[in-house]
């Protein structure tokens, strides 16, 4: 297993993509696997939702991959630790022609991911408006003593920009995603992972 991971033990909730690459001619075995196996997952703690990712039909790649929520790294370390997941790895051996990858989701590709259905697209622009309005203003006024007379509006300009997406990666989205949470996903919304497909919302 090949792992990029960066969150403390505190930090939560996070958010990992698993990438695996199916034989070919077990596709649908790996797939009836996994489908059976997010239940049970399901029940580990602090495992928040999982969802399945399918290759685009006639792309020919097996690659398959699955996009877990956990409420913080330790219950990711355990989930990945434990029997349940050992056994899986056991059961799905046959399918595939080789270990597991994962990856951390940060910043950006991170703001929106949920374990259930993606927020409407116009409640996120809505959400990012309200963050990139006073963070830009925050950024200008911080920044303006102190580069605003020395460097060119163009690369002045990019400077803010700089500091405005920093901002936001890093504080000010996290924030608002957590407050916002309840509007943002319904609640009727069911826990069980759903497939989806590259390319695709």
């Amino acid at each position: 297993m090949h792992t990029e991971t960066t969150a403390s033990a505190g930090d939560g909730p996070i958010h990992v993509v698993i990438t695996r690459r199916v034989r070919p001619g077990c596709e649908a075995q790996y797939q009836d696997a996994l489908r059976k196996f997010f239940p049970s997952s399901f029940a580990h703690d602090g495992v928040l939702g999982a969802s399945m990712i399918v290759p685009p039909p006639g792309s020919g790649s097996t690659e398959f991959g699955i996009l877990r929520t956990f409420a913080s790294a330790r219950d990711r370390e355990a989930f990945y630790a434990s029997p349940l997941f050992q056994e899986w790895n056991r059961t799905v051996a046959p399918f595939v022609e080789e270990d597991w990858t994962s990856r951390q989701l940060h910043g950006l590709e991170a703001w929106f991911r949920t374990p259930q259905r993606a927020p409407a697209r116009w409640k996120m622009a809505l959400l990012t408006w309200l963050a990139v309005w006073p963070a830009s203003m925050l950024v200008r006024a911080l920044l303006h003593p102190v580069f605003g007379a020395t460097l060119p509006a163009v690369l002045f300009a990019g400077v803010i920009a700089a500091g405005v997406v920093a901002l936001l990666t890093w504080a000010v989205m996290p924030l608002y995603v957590r407050a916002a949470h309840r509007w943002l996903q319904p609640p009727e919304h069911p826990k069980f992972g759903e497939e989806r497909r590259y390319g695709r919302e």
